[in-house]
Parts: C-alpha cells; sequence; structure tokens
C-alpha cells in the first residue's frame, strides 16, 4: 500500500483519497503508541497500588505490634509455620501485679482520667518488663501478668534475676508516679501487689480455630497469683525455688508458710525487698572485642580484671594444647 500511488478515476478525490490513506496507515502508529502508552501507565499504577499496600501493611503491622509482646511480635512475622500450635513445658518464672482496690477508683474516676491513669500506669509497667527482657502475656483489668525464659532464656538464674529486677524497678516508678496520678484524681496515690514464681510451666498458642492467645499455664501461674493477692501494699512476694536462685543478689525476708489450692505441701515465701548491689545488674552489660580470627565476649563485666586473669588462664591452656598437637604431629 502506497499514498502516494493511490488513485481514483476522479481527479477531484485524488487529494481526499490521499488524505485517507494516510489517516488510516497514522491511525495504526498511534494505536501502538497508546497500547504503549497504555502498558506503562498500567505499570505506573500497579507500582502505586503495591505501594499503598505496602503502606498500608505497614501501618497495621504497627498497630498489631500494640496488641503483643515483642517477643511474640518476632517470632509470629519469622515463623515459616504459620498457624502451627506450639506447645512446650519449660521452666519460667512468672509475674503478676494488681492495683489495690482498683474497681473502687474505677465507680469514682471520671473515664477520661480513669483511661489517663491506667494507660500511663500500663504503658510505664509495660516499658520497664521490656527493656529487662520480660515477655507480656496480658493485661487483666489493672493485672499485669509477664514471664520470663520464653521464647528467649538466659537460664533460668539470669530469668529470675531479671524479673525480680523488673518488679523492684516496677514498684520504685510506681512511687515516682504518685505524685503525677495524685494531679489526676487518685487521692492516695496507686498501691500495687506483686508475687512472683518460678516452676515448670505449659508455655504456647492456646486457644481456637477464630481466636489464639500465646500464654503460660500452670501451677506457678497461680502461685503467683496467689503471692500477689496475700501480698501487702507496695511489696513483692516470690515463693522459695525464685528465692534460692536469686538469694545471693537479693534482700529478702521470711514471711510465712502457705499452702495454696491444689498444692501438697507448705510453700516458703519471702518478701523481696531490693538488691544487695547494683554490681549484678551491671554484669550483663557484655564488652566484645573482634580481631581478625577471634572474637572475645565477656558474659559477666561486674569485674573486668578477674575477667582479664581468666582470659590469660584460658590462653594458658590454648597454649598448652597447641603444643601438644604440634608435638603429636611430628614423625
Amino acid at each position: 500500500f502506497s499514498l502516494l500511488s493511490t488513485r481514483t478515476k476522479d481527479e477531484s478525490f485524488t487529494y481526499l483519497n490521499g488524505v485517507q490513506g494516510q489517516f488510516v496507515d497514522r491511525t495504526a502508529e498511534f494505536n501502538l503508541r497508546k497500547e504503549r502508552q497504555n502498558l506503562l501507565d498500567e505499570k505506573i499504577r500497579d507500582r502505586e497500588i503495591i505501594e499503598e499496600k505496602s503502606k498500608q501493611l505497614e501501618s497495621l503491622a504497627t498497630r498489631l505490634a500494640k496488641y503483643l509482646s515483642p517477643q511474640i511480635y518476632q517470632s509470629i512475622f519469622e515463623n515459616e509455620n504459620e498457624g502451627e500450635q506450639t506447645h512446650a513445658r519449660k521452666n519460667l518464672t512468672i509475674f503478676l501485679s494488681d492495683i489495690v482496690k482498683f474497681t473502687d477508683l474505677a465507680d469514682t474516676l471520671e473515664p477520661e482520667r480513669l483511661a489517663a491513669v491506667i494507660n500511663s500506669y500500663l504503658s510505664e509497667m509495660s516499658a520497664i518488663a521490656v527493656e529487662c527482657g520480660g515477655t507480656i502475656d496480658k493485661f487483666i483489668g489493672d493485672a499485669v501478668l509477664v514471664f520470663f525464659g520464653d521464647p528467649e532464656t538466659e537460664g533460668e538464674e539470669e530469668d529470675a534475676l531479671k524479673c525480680a529486677e523488673m518488679a523492684i524497678r516496677m514498684m520504685k516508678r510506681v512511687g515516682e508516679l504518685n505524685k503525677h496520678w495524685k494531679k489526676l484524681g487518685v487521692v492516695d496515690g496507686l498501691k500495687v501487689r506483686m508475687g512472683i514464681s518460678t516452676g515448670f510451666c505449659t508455655v504456647g498458642n492456646f486457644g481456637s480455630d477464630l481466636r489464639l492467645d500465646y500464654t503460660v499455664l500452670g501451677s506457678p501461674v497461680n502461685l503467683a497469683a496467689r503471692l500477689q493477692t496475700m501480698a501487702e501494699n507496695n511489696t513483692i512476694l516470690i515463693d522459695e525455688y525464685t528465692k534460692d536462685l536469686i538469694h545471693s543478689h537479693v534482700k529478702s525476708k521470711y514471711v510465712d508458710d502457705i499452702t495454696p489450692k491444689g498444692f501438697a505441701r507448705p510453700i516458703p515465701v519471702y518478701l523481696l525487698k531490693d538488691f544487695k548491689s547494683l554490681k549484678h545488674r551491671e554484669r550483663r552489660k557484655s564488652l566484645t572485642h573482634v580481631g581478625e580470627r577471634v572474637e572475645v565476649s565477656f558474659i559477666d563485666s561486674s569485674d573486668i580484671q578477674a575477667a582479664i586473669e581468666e582470659l590469660k588462664r584460658i590462653q594458658e591452656g590454648f597454649e598448652k594444647d597447641y603444643a601438644e598437637l604440634n608435638n603429636k604431629s611430628e614423625p
């Protein structure tokens, strides 16, 4: 097809016929360009949709994180076996706290002030729990349930020590914030009771197909609740097992023997006062030095000089082993 060779018998139509031919030819070119532009526009729209969906997912994840303990949130998003119900038997340290006469407070304060008080309290307690490495199980009204030893553990002694540190810090923080809460209408300030128990529990996902809770079950949970209810205002009670794990680092006082429902024999109860020295709580501030072939980490940095002496002994041991290996390899 050639536009220049297109003719009709009537010469008056030559230009018109030529224009028609040129028009048809450029329409095909225009359609190709339009199709290409449409494809580009679709890609741009797809990219914008993907970016928008990503922002929505990020926003959703941020909101969801507020409903879960950081450790549980991380394990859910990193778990390849999505939805799998996992349970385990672990030795955990359980913490439970409660505000004294909170029901009376809820009945007297205006809703806005009540929300300000409880949200402030739970925010402060949660921040301390996370800093100490605790897994926040749930809030039951004003009660706070936290456990140590899952999903991560540093051993039962360190887990118990972290829990004790958390409880002591929480109690001190409540005292500091009472001036603020009194301004909101809490005339006498908040009074809190805390209980700590250590023992084997079942931890994992419990619930239905519609809703799951990652929580802990077992007698140590019940014992922590019992200790919390019998504690005096602004005190922390611990069971004997917990006391035995941390006794070399904390000040405690024997209170009484109790026999909670479901327990076969009496359980000695102790009042947790404070750490004997803050020096211990600095022990986990690890120091690490990395060389070309060796990385050295101080797992206990509370006494650097003692750690250096131990490192020298380790070095001597390596040198001795190396010499023996060389002697054996010689013909």
